[in-house]
């Protein structure tokens, strides 16, 4: 059976997240909006590696993340990692997987869950209703409440810390960065920086707006043919004129969006290797590195 632990111990709350847990939570196959029929994803063994569903203190209720950790003794850093928006399915279950058999503690929180998950939905209009309901400001409480629960274990390094990503996550990594000096580095895929326009989705923060509040810096992996692209000249001018010179911006000529999520045909595996390199690289020089860790050449 899957149980919720939680630092505060199981309460009204806890139980009846482990009661909705295997139904409700996380969603045990692909995203069913995005997933291609012809599509071989990665899957990380776990062999080696201590799986937990957790509890983190969030302000109105105990919120699920998905935990992934060597199974070892001593202190890890620890990366957060933000999904897409189709929440927490088995593809970033597996990056988490991936980089706790690096030597991280990976954790990802389930930013939808009060509303509902949308990894089973093959309708993007209903994935997107979910994930509108998802506040900029309830998000940033939730990456607030990873970093507490983060700080306060025993297998966790608290002074190194990080955050990574994906689509609708990165956007949240490039915001989270500019909301906690906690974090020392982030890395977001394909994240939107910008509005779509002037006038779209008023009440929304958006990273290019908040540049100079960057507490740590970020490596922004992008597609040269994703639209989201369009925005890249002027956060480039925005991370220069703040003198946010550590934060840098790499372009895939070949990659459109959604180039590393292997389950979908917009998977480019060459960029998605050459982008978890990089990441790997970004963490090691902000001080967010395991002992396993190598440095590419």
């Amino acid at each position: 059976m899957l149980t919720i632990t939680s630092p505060e111990g199981d309460g009204a709350k806890d139980a009846l997240w482990s009661r909705r847990a295997v139904s409700a939570l996380f969603f045990t196959g692909y995203a069913a909006a995005a997933l291609s029929a012809t599509a071989e994803p990665i899957h990380t063994d776990s062999a080696g590696l201590t799986i937990e569903t957790v509890a983190l203190p969030a302000t109105d209720i105990q919120l699920p993340a998905f935990l992934a950790r060597p199974d070892a003794p001593g202190r890890f850093p620890a990366v957060i990692v933000a999904s897409e928006i189709f929440g927490v399915h088995e593809y970033i279950k597996d990056v988490c997987r991936r980089l706790a058999r690096l030597g991280y503690v990976a954790i990802a929180p389930a930013f939808f869950v009060r509303v509902a998950d949308p990894a089973p939905l093959s309708d993007i209009r209903a994935v997107i209703k979910i994930v509108a309901q998802a506040s900029d400001q309830q998000v940033m409480g939730d990456v607030g409440a990873a970093i507490a629960y983060l700080q306060r274990q025993s297998f966790v390094s608290p002074a190194k810390l990080a955050i990574t990503g994906f689509c609708w996550g990165g956007g949240t990594t490039w915001l989270a960065c500019e909301e906690f000096p906690q974090l020392k580095a982030g890395v977001a895929w394909y994240g939107r920086m910008a509005p779509p326009s002037p006038s779209d989705e008023g009440g929304r923060l958006w990273p290019l707006e908040r540049v100079e509040q960057l507490h740590a810096p970020v490596l922004g992996l992008y597609g040269a043919k994703d639209p989201l692209a369009q925005s890249i000249p002027a956060m480039r001018a925005a991370l220069a004129a703040a003198h946010k010179d550590e934060s840098v911006i790499i372009v895939y000529p070949d990659a459109g969006h959604g180039f590393h999520a292997d389950y979908r045909d917009s998977y480019n595996a060459a960029d998605a290797k050459d982008g978890w390199s990089r990441m790997l690289a970004f963490f090691a020089d902000h001080g967010v590195a395991p002992h396993l860790f190598k440095r590419r050449d």
